[in-house]
């Protein structure tokens, strides 16, 4: 009944009205609630990153305090291996106490300790700049300097034109100096032109008294090798570029190869480094340099650039930071990374300097200097001498079957030097190319049409030497090979047998042996093909003889002094017809008991070759090969121990060839 009212009533519509408006209240409610939720998450929010960032800074500040203790620990601990730099004229002993490069003022707050932190690493920069400025450290660096040594083996090198310069000197002297004018400038224009350099190469050229060593050197009192540098320059910079480009490295990079080497490419080191680039031989070998007894990769110049630029960047992407890259390159990744250790982590070169070995704290000044004289040669007076040969008059063919530069020198004309100067991979002058292995010659462009005409000619033709080498080796294949043992005391067939894996048999039939009995200093051919008197002598006597001698044949129960009495001989007339060298005998065994007249005649005659009768003694002269065994059998009843007393021997390896040596008496 009161809902029938309700709804009769007149005031429904305001009361829909109300609980309209009830609705959208609470919707504006569900709203402002919602924004206050976003409100406070986002205070929520602030709160915690406020939190994060606290923490972050205290974990922070609290790590560099650890890690400063724990430098100074380590530096205390690694004390000891200072000695040898403490030693060192470059630097001083108070430069390595605790005070030079970790004494920080004591500081309570954190803020400070943060201050302190930063301070403790500008410490190493400060230190390394103090020493980087002292002149006395840059001169003796400039003394014991590897690329000095690399400018002066120039000095070496005949191919140059020293009476003309590679472009003409009135378009390169843009500032009319006078020929013998040498230009020095103030510190200041120095460092505004290396600042201009810098606008221009991802390194970071920068200007120190060090630095400032090297320019001197290289423009002032070197200024002759200089001028050579930028002749060769000419032939080299072109493929640096080149190939630099290819590998995305900066093109400033080529001037590490001045550095290196002073662009000689026969350059070496005493440490055994080579070419252009200098490699060390297993850097080589990572790098796919061929490094054999003909071919040395390191001393060509395309390849070992090749390799020089994959080790650039690899080096790169350890560091990530050029001067280390070039101090990697120049003291070895090992180094440099103790030098970081050293010095707190810090992954600056010129923060590590002093720690580096000495002269890699040369190297990337030298390579400033360079770099800026280089490239300021005109401001320096300074002009390209001429190499001889320029890098667009060279031109290269491919070789595919072995050529000594004796014979591209004799069939083209040109000499064997030049060769060498433009191919120096080839250690022994000889190019070991096959159809499978083919190689690259370099030659002037003059040369290469004349070259590829004759190409075929070339391959056939033989110097002089070579044929020589040709017989030669044609005699040697001819030689017959074998391989002889000389038996020692205790030696027995079958131990000698099994040393040179062979039989006691094949033994016996290359040296005509019927028993195993042996003697020390017996020569005996244990493999190959003996000399052809050797087992056959006594094979082609008794053939030859035969029908004229009496043969025994052996019994059981007989020995050589039953039958020697029975023939009415010797003992050794029996042992030396039949080439016995002991009294040991076998069943069935044939026995030569009496010769023919002519086959003593034969024998004796042979014997007279090499004997002689001379002052009531028997001589024989020793022949290649003999041994006093050797000599001995071939006489009746002489024995080694007679001729070492004879002959007063008491080494019976001293035997020399045409030695005239006693062996019995005469008559």
């Amino acid at each position: 009944m009161f809902n029938g009212y309700i709804k009769k009533s007149v005031y429904l519509p305001l009361l829909k009205n109300l609980q309209l408006t009830v609705f959208y209240k609470n919707i504006v409610h569900m709203v402002l609630i919602f924004r206050s939720l976003k409100l406070i998450v986002f205070v929520l929010i602030l709160l915690f990153s406020y939190s994060c960032s606290t923490f972050k800074e205290y974990f922070a500040l609290s790590h560099s305090a650890k890690d400063k203790k724990m430098s100074q620990t380590s530096y205390g601990k690694n004390k000891p291996k200072f000695d040898q730099d403490r030693k060192s004229h470059l630097f001083e002993a108070e430069d390595f106490e605790d005070s030079a490069l970790f004494e920080t003022p004591d500081f309570s707050s954190d803020t400070n300790t943060l201050i302190e932190s930063f301070d403790f690493a500008d410490s190493t920069f400060i230190f390394s700049n103090s020493k980087m400025e002292d002149p006395r450290i840059t001169q003796e660096l400039l003394n014991e300097s590897r690329a000095l040594y690399m400018l002066d083996n120039l000095t070496t090198l005949k191919f140059f034109r020293d009476d003309e310069t590679l472009f003409d000197k009135n378009k390169l002297n843009i500032y009319n100096y006078d020929e013998a004018f040498v230009p020095k400038f103030s510190d200041s224009v120095y460092q505004s032109r290396i600042e201009i350099m810098n606008r221009k190469t991802p390194l970071e050229f920068v200007y120190n008294e060090t630095v400032k060593g090297y320019i001197d050197v290289y423009g002032i009192k070197k200024r002759g090798l200089s001028s050579r540098i930028l002749g060769l320059a000419a032939i080299y910079f072109p493929m640096f570029e080149e190939l630099l480009d290819q590998y995305n490295l900066p093109l400033e990079l080529k001037y590490l190869a001045v550095v290196e080497s002073a662009l000689n490419p026969l350059a070496g080191s005493p440490a055994g480094a080579k070419g252009l680039w200098q490699f060390m031989y297993n850097t080589g070998k990572v790098y796919g340099l061929e490094l054999n007894s003909y071919v040395d990769d390191r001393y060509d110049p395309y390849k070992s650039t090749i390799a020089a630029c994959k080790h650039l960047k690899d080096l790169y992407d350890i560091y990530e930071d050029w001067w280390l890259v070039l101090a990697a390159y120049n003291s070895g990744a090992g180094n440099v990374n103790k030098a970081i250790r050293r010095s707190g982590g810090i992954k600056n070169y010129w923060a590590i300097w002093p720690f580096l070995p000495r002269e890699t704290r040369g190297y990337v000044p030298a390579f400033i200097a360079v770099a800026y004289v280089m490239t300021h040669s005109a401001e320096h007076n300074l002009y390209p001498t001429h190499p001889g040969i320029l890098y667009n008059a060279i031109d290269t063919v491919q070789v595919y079957d072995v050529l000594t530069f004796d014979r591209i020198s004799e069939m083209i004309g040109i000499s064997k030097e030049n060769l060498k100067y433009l191919n120096p991979s080839f250690k022994e002058g000889v190019i070991p190319a096959t159809k499978d292995n083919k190689y690259i010659l370099r030659l002037p462009r003059t040369l290469t049409a004349y070259y590829v005409s004759k190409e075929e000619e070339i391959y056939k033709y033989r110097t002089e030497t070579e044929l020589e080498k040709e017989k030669l080796m044609a005699k040697i294949k001819e030689m017959p090979k074998y391989q002889i043992h000389i038996v020692k005391r205790g030696e027995t067939l079958g131990g000698i047998s099994r040393k040179y894996k062979t039989t006691v048999s094949t033994i016996q039939a290359l040296n005509n042996l019927r028993g195993t009995t042996i003697h020390p200093g017996q020569k005996l051919y244990v493999s190959g093909v003996p000399p052809t008197n050797i087992g056959k002598s006594s094979a082609a006597t008794a053939s030859s003889n035969n029908t004229n001698n009496t043969i025994h044949v052996v019994k059981k129960g007989e020995n050589l002094g039953l039958i020697a009495s029975k023939y009415k001989c010797s003992v050794n007339d029996l042992k030396n017809w039949n080439n016995l060298v002991s009294n040991t005998i076998h069943v069935n065994q044939k026995l030569i008991v009496s010769k023919s007249a002519e086959a003593v005649a034969g024998t004796a005659s042979q014997e007279n070759q090499s004997t002689s009768e001379s002052y009531g003694y028997i001589y024989y002269i020793v022949k290649p090969g003999d041994t006093l065994w050797e000599i001995a059998k071939q006489y009746n009843g002489v024995t080694v121990e007679g001729l070492t007393k004879l002959n007063n021997i008491k080494n019976t390896k001293a035997l020399k060839v045409g030695q005239k040596s006693k062996i019995t008496n005469a008559g």
